[in-house]
């Protein structure tokens, strides 16, 4: 298989192309959302011996989840590194003290172009109040679990699915 065409359908906040994609001797119409690239932590506070999660609406849902802090990798000359630094500070007022990568992978791959950088995160310093960026609309409460709360949490989000998995198998 190999794409032939692209054609962009919508371009709003998300954008949404259509492909033409060949297969042998049939072409196929097939759809790709694009939300852009996305970096999210496990974020441990080394301090008070607690896991540190977020809960906010989600369009997607159509509620609110509990999550790990992520965000997108949407910053001129940001990399992922340095984006979920960020995105740390902003949800969740924190200086990470030290920053493990994880892996990348893409989130639903079927239709989705998203890739996303995941973290383990340690922190020991609140430095500010978090709860997201005012004029990204964030609304967003800081949620601290112990280790048994978070093994026990029925995880509806993928990528902190994956994070809890992660640090039981460690």
């Amino acid at each position: 298989m190999n794409i032939t065409d692209r054609k962009i359908l919508h371009d709003g906040f998300y954008k949404l192309t259509q492909l033409l994609v060949q297969d042998g001797p049939e072409q196929l119409k097939r759809e790709r959302f694009e939300p852009g690239s996305a970096v999210a932590a496990l974020v441990f506070d080394t301090q008070k011996q607690r896991y540190v999660f977020v809960r906010q609406f989600r369009v997607g849902s159509e509620s609110e989840l509990l999550e790990i802090p992520a965000g997108m990798l949407d910053k001129q000359g940001e990399d992922p590194e340095q984006a979920i630094r960020r995105e740390i500070q902003e949800e969740l007022g924190y200086e990470v003290d030290q920053l493990t990568f994880i892996r990348n992978f893409y989130s639903s791959p079927g239709g989705s172009a998203e890739q996303l950088w995941l973290y383990y995160a340690e922190v020991s310093r609140q430095t500010g109040a978090g709860g997201g960026v005012a004029d990204e609309h964030e609304n967003i409460d800081v949620v601290l679990l112990s280790y048994d709360e978070l093994v026990a949490e029925p995880w509806q989000d993928a990528k902190t699915l994956i994070a809890a998995q992660w640090v039981q198998l460690q």
